[in-house]
């Protein structure tokens, strides 16, 4: 029994110095301050609807229009926020940014009126996008190579388990179930976002993003704008990412609209989505740190996901049993998806960036991502939820379109730099 403590407290205390306590100053300040930012999604995504419909008092289609809109303001945001970073620094905007945000989730607070709760929404969502943009041109800027595709799944790890450690925080208000309870939950929301804040802004000054060489990288600056490959790949990217909002929003009202699964099978499901993302997604990252390595990461990811939508399919039919070892094994072949098309995105999206124009580079690739999210709800519902099999099938196909001609462009891009050279 000592022997096995003594694993497990080795094995933890692996854990910490791996993904908490990393050597670079860079990376330390940038994980506590994931680590605190994380507590606060996991708290808010917990609490924030209750809060909305049973607190403030809004009507649950008042909620879903707010937060669209929110979603739609995401998208320029998140672009802007690369160019911003390019004028101001990427390491000041992430600390505006985060404290913006916590601003914004205390005044969720003070709303009353639908309006009110309009503008606050589009300053939350709004600026977390732009939080996204400023940390994946940190990362950028102050790694280089196969580095940046390892920090960025080390911090994707820790922001996986403290969502998880923030929702078992919630819990305590969702069990209380009282109005000040969701209110000190929801200014803990906040709280927690300053405090990142604070982390960002004490980071050692000598620190600042810097390229290979030490300085910041010069020369002609090319337009995102005006390279078509790059505009494809992101353009595939946002379909690969409505992965995300599939197993967030569809699947959930896929398993309590149209199988027999008990409903604590929902949880269940994004409980082991949440581990295996957090187990592999290094793993996936270190064998997708090459350009085409990368596009067959994200090739696979669509197969995965094509996998993965035949088998939310059949999981409509069968004794209960059966149906949840479907939906287990949809699962966990959208989970893999997910890690190899994250990693894979992200070293396509640093590798084919002109390193003298880093920010906006990763605000069109940022743009990607929130255009996924904000389309995923719409695009699952009036594909798989409306229509069943037929739906779950475009779906599927949707995906490995994206992934195979994610591929194909990573090709033809690398065949055109051997013609070069």
């Amino acid at each position: 029994m000592l022997l096995v403590t003594d694993r497990h407290r080795s094995a933890a205390a692996g854990w910490v110095r791996r993904y908490l306590r990393p050597d670079d100053p860079i990376a330390r300040a940038l994980t506590w301050a994931t680590m605190t930012s994380s507590l606060s999604k996991g708290v808010f995504f917990s609490v924030s609807v209750l809060f909305f419909t049973h607190v403030a008092g809004f009507a649950t289609t008042t909620v879903g229009f707010g937060l669209a809109i929110a979603g739609a303001v995401a998208v320029p945001a998140a672009f802007a926020a690369g160019h911003l970073a390019r004028v101001v620094g990427a390491r000041r905007v992430l600390l505006v940014t985060t404290a913006g945000q916590g601003l914004a989730l205390v005044a969720y607070l003070l709303v009353h009126t639908p309006a009110a709760f309009v503008v606050v929404a589009c300053a939350a969502v709004g600026q977390q996008a732009m939080q996204r943009t400023a940390l994946t041109t940190m990362i950028a800027e102050s790694f280089t190579g196969p580095d940046r595709v390892e920090i960025r799944a080390r911090l994707r790890v820790v922001t996986n388990a403290f969502i998880g450690a923030g929702t078992g925080l919630a819990a305590v208000a969702l069990v209380l179930d009282t109005k000040p309870a969701y209110l000190l939950a929801m200014l803990t929301t906040g709280a927690l976002l300053f405090v990142s804040a604070l982390l960002l802004r004490r980071m050692d000054r000598g620190a600042e993003p810097r390229a290979a060489n030490g300085s910041r990288p010069a020369g002609v600056r090319q337009s995102p704008l005006r390279d078509r490959t790059y505009l494809a790949i992101t353009g595939l990217y946002a379909v690969m990412s409505m992965q995300v909002g599939m197993l967030t929003v569809g699947v959930p009202l896929w398993v309590a609209g149209s199988t027999k699964a008990p409903a604590a099978t929902i949880a269940a499901l994004l409980a082991l989505n949440t581990v295996i993302v957090s187990l592999l997604q290094v793993w996936a990252a270190r064998g997708a740190k090459a350009i085409r390595s990368a596009g067959r990461a994200v090739a696979g990811a669509g197969t995965l996901l094509a996998l993965a939508c035949g088998l939310y399919a059949m999981s409509a039919h069968g004794a209960i049993a059966v149906v949840v070892v479907m939906l287990t094994l949809a699962t966990v072949a959208h989970s893999l998806a997910e890690i190899l098309s994250e990693a894979g995105s992200w070293t396509l999206a640093f590798e084919l960036a002109d390193p003298a124009n880093v920010g906006a580079y990763q605000g069109v690739s940022q743009t990607g991502a929130a255009l996924g999210s904000m389309l995923a709800p719409l695009v699952v519902t009036a594909t798989a939820i409306e229509h069943g099999l037929p739906g779950w099938i475009l779906l599927g196909v949707l995906f490995l379109l994206a992934g195979s001609l994610t591929m194909a462009l990573v090709r033809r891009q690398l065949d055109g730099s051997l013609l070069a050279d």
